[in-house]
């Protein structure tokens, strides 16, 4: 399942806004007796974790990438 199934709205909400999202559907299909109902809410509940996951690793890298030169800026100003 790639991101681009999932609206475009979806692409540009934070982190928080889609754990808000997949969490209201999640309220949704846990209430829903009749299981026939629940098929789309569950495929869009799954397209939703893969773009949350793939945002967090994207995160992730990011802050990783910042550390790994502050640390690499303060052993250079060390070794002056």
């Amino acid at each position: 399942m790639k991101e681009k199934n999932l609206p475009l709205d979806y692409q540009h909400n934070s982190l928080e806004e889609l754990t808000e999202k997949a969490n209201r559907i999640i309220e949704s299909l846990e209430n829903e007796n009749n299981l026939s109902n629940t098929i789309d809410s569950y495929q869009e509940l799954l397209k939703l974790n893969n773009l949350i996951e793939k945002k967090f690793q994207k995160n992730l890298k990011f802050i990783s990438e910042k550390t790994n030169n502050k640390i690499k800026e303060i052993v250079k100003k060390n070794e002056k």
